[in-house]
């Protein structure tokens, strides 16, 4: 997995355990695609300061994650899920109340049938 995919499902996992100042830093820098300097205007502090911000909040996320394993146990179930729907559609096994619940497991928005 990407550098950037990770850091994603790591704020989604444990986002709400920064402070509101970091995950005000994450959420401009990763979701909002700000640069350093953008975010340092914003907030009235160095780019340094934004940059260190940004790098401490990342190691907390990271040690959150040493500690609880929620994203690799996350990745863990999607792999199984997706091997299990390619599996069921090999074997022609896939009805709709499956794949509702298949994409439902994996977070996924199933588009009504109309």
């Amino acid at each position: 997995m990407d550098e950037i995919t990770t850091q994603h499902l790591l704020y989604d996992l444990y986002g709400t355990l920064l402070t509101e100042r970091q995950r005000q830093v994450l959420e401009d820098r990763l979701f909002e695609d700000h640069s350093l300097q953008e975010i340092a205007e914003h907030l009235g502090i160095s780019r340094q300061g934004v940059h260190d911000l940004f790098s401490r909040s990342m190691l907390q996320l990271e040690d959150y994650e040493k500690k609880l394993g929620l994203v690799q146990e996350y990745i863990k179930r999607r792999t199984l899920l997706v091997t299990l729907q390619k599996r069921l559609l090999e074997k022609n096994a896939m009805d709709e109340e499956m794949e509702r619940v298949i994409h439902e497991l994996m977070d996924e928005e199933v588009e009504p049938d109309v």
